[in-house]
């Protein structure tokens, strides 16, 4: 059901080959220096990763989901960072792919796809949390265009993105309150301001920032799409997507740890033999690999409706759901395997440990994934 393609196959293993000769061996010096990876990007830029959700008669390479998912559980298996690094710029390729207009299609798709311009989404707002109706950000129309008045929290590439998404209201006094929010395709040099980086447990080397948007200018022709007012309906559209990808993070995240725990589980000796001998030690390792696996299959399952063209709300909800929850009880895991080892700064497995909990809050918290779960669950058995 969800097998690739043999071309897809090789996409995932050229990446999975880049992660082990390269990412592994010095990611430890690097998270902890808190250093952006350039290094890193440029050749994720060259394997075509920053490309993979556009077509490619606009020079990307338009894989599966299921492809896209796996790709991103290789990144986030060597550094979470890289694959947070990628994410909410194919949400917003997918956006544009799906939404926009041709001109837009044509103006910013072959640029994203070779990782020229990079891109990142603005949803949160302070005080805002995952209430996107909410929001105060607003556009007014003026000069033929807009004029934009607000601020945006925990933008990841803030300082490296050539575009940003952004989310806001076109209508303040629309009711109800999201058919008046639109999607505005906002250029670095509209001139936003990237007001401070805000300090992290984990997620280190990629920046995460506040965005201020004051007064800022930009022409009619920003508007995602010909409609104002669908901004709300294609975002969260392009949330699957997100939601997907965020699922897969947490799945390469606890592939890293379970991976670990193996290994130091066959290394380690106790009263004469192997820690994974004692049944305490192997009944974590069974329950890690399970949990993990299903998963896997749950986050599979999501791409596979979201390339038949169905939506997966629903669906990537319950992934990013499961494997948010999962990837975090499997590095706690690893790290009660590891022991006191576990918890040194000399071993991955805390690195693990501090990047696992981002899943669980970030695209829409696990608590707002139930709410979405159960309204589609109704939605879609009425009596």
């Amino acid at each position: 059901m969800f097998r690739l393609s043999p071309e897809e196959e090789t996409i995932v293993e050229v990446v999975a080959d880049f992660v082990d000769d390269q990412v592994r061996p010095r990611v430890r010096e690097l998270e902890h220096d808190n250093v952006y990876p350039e290094e890193w990007i440029e050749a994720m830029k060259r394997l075509g990763v920053y490309g993979l959700l556009i077509p490619e008669s606009y020079g990307g390479s338009d894989v599966s989901a299921a492809c896209f998912a796996r790709v991103t559980m290789e990144l986030a298996r060597g550094w979470m960072s890289l694959s947070g690094a990628m994410g909410g710029h194919s949400v917003v390729c997918h956006l544009i792919k799906t939404f926009g207009t041709e001109e837009q299609r044509a103006a910013y798709l072959p640029k994203l796809a070779s990782g020229e311009i990079r891109a990142t989404m603005a949803l949160t707002e302070p005080g805002g949390g995952s209430d996107l109706q909410g929001m105060t950000t607003v556009a007014r129309k003026a000069d033929g265009g807009y004029v934009i008045d607000g601020a945006k929290m925990w933008i990841t590439n803030a300082r490296r993105a050539g575009l940003v998404a952004l989310l806001c209201k076109t209508d303040p006094a629309a009711t109800p309150a999201h058919s008046g929010i639109s999607v505005l395709l906002v250029e670095r040099e509209a001139g936003y301001e990237v007001s401070r980086d805000l300090p992290k447990m984990g997620y280190k080397g990629v920046e995460s920032c506040e965005m201020v948007f004051d007064g800022v200018k930009v022409g009619a022709d920003a508007l995602l799409g010909t409609e104002e007012g669908k901004g709300f309906a294609q975002m969260m559209r392009g949330l699957e997507v997100g939601r997907i990808q965020v699922a897969s993070r947490a799945i390469g995240i606890g592939q890293a740890a379970l991976n670990d725990a193996i290994r130091y589980s066959q290394e380690r000796e106790t009263f004469g033999k192997p820690i994974w001998r004692h049944q305490s030690i192997g009944n974590y390792l069974a329950d890690m690999a399970t949990k993990l696996e299903a998963a896997k299959l749950l986050t599979l399952n999501a791409a596979s409706r979201l390339d038949s063209g169905e939506r997966a709300d629903m669906e990537a909800g319950m992934a990013k759901l499961y494997a948010s929850e999962v990837g975090m009880e499997i590095a706690l895991d690893a790290m009660r395997i590891h022991g006191g080892y576990g918890y040194s700064t000399e071993f991955d497995i805390e690195r693990y440990f501090r990047d696992a909990p981002l899943m669980i809050i970030g695209e829409g918290t696990n608590e707002i994934q139930r709410k979405v779960i159960a309204e589609q669950l109704i939605r879609r058995n009425p009596i």
